[in-house]
């Protein structure tokens, strides 16, 4: 793999990891109730779980996919309850609790699964590893070395851009607690986590 493939798949990745998303969902969510550090889990459970999709595509995801396809829409229903549950849990916290959901379930591992398991069925991730994925690495050509800077690649792109979701945040989510609008803001970012995670359920 050239230095100028690697660049363009990681470009690529960063860019395609900064789109509006559950997985952006989940670690602003993680982060903005419970701390950075839950964001940042959630952040790595994602790098995580598409390093599992390289994997995936080096051995064949299309094939796997089509044998996988209904553990890939278990994951994603399972990922949107989350997102229900979290933000029916935010809309029904008080004022005084602000940001900070009313049950704290886990700390940095949960949140570490949410975000993995929320990712293994993010369609727009399985689409990306299974033909786009292709284009941009000679899979039949690839050695250890490849495989090594490949790794390397999705966990700076994909996690360092989660992460800088997390970071903003957090840092959003207590300057907000400190002002008036802090309960407006609670419910409005509850609700939106209730719209994503019905999206995720109806959408074919």
């Amino acid at each position: 793999m050239t230095i100028a493939t690697a660049a363009a798949l990681f470009a690529v990745m960063a860019a395609l990891a900064a789109l509006p998303s559950s997985s952006v969902a989940v670690v602003v969510l993680r982060s903005a109730s419970l701390g950075i550090r839950s964001g940042i889990a959630a952040a790595f459970g994602i790098a995580c779980a598409d390093l599992v999709f390289v994997a995936l595509a080096v051995a064949g995801m299309t094939a796997l996919s089509e044998v996988m396809g209904s553990l890939f829409a278990t994951l994603r229903y399972l990922g949107a309850i989350y997102l229900i549950w979290c933000g029916i849990g935010l809309i029904r916290g008080n004022a005084a609790a602000s940001w900070h959901m009313p049950h704290r379930w886990g700390g940095s591992g949960a949140s570490f699964i949410a975000g993995f398991v929320l990712t293994l069925g993010d369609v727009k991730a399985i689409l990306f590893y299974a033909a786009l994925f292709p284009v941009f690495v000679d899979i039949p050509a690839l050695g250890v070395r490849d495989l090594v800077a490949i790794a390397a690649i999705t966990v700076v792109a994909v996690g360092g851009v989660k992460i800088a979701y997390a970071i903003a945040a957090r840092s959003i989510a207590q300057k907000v607690g400190t002002l008036p609008v802090a309960r407006p803001a609670q419910i409005a970012c509850g609700g939106l986590m209730v719209g994503i995670g019905g999206y995720l359920v109806v959408k074919p």
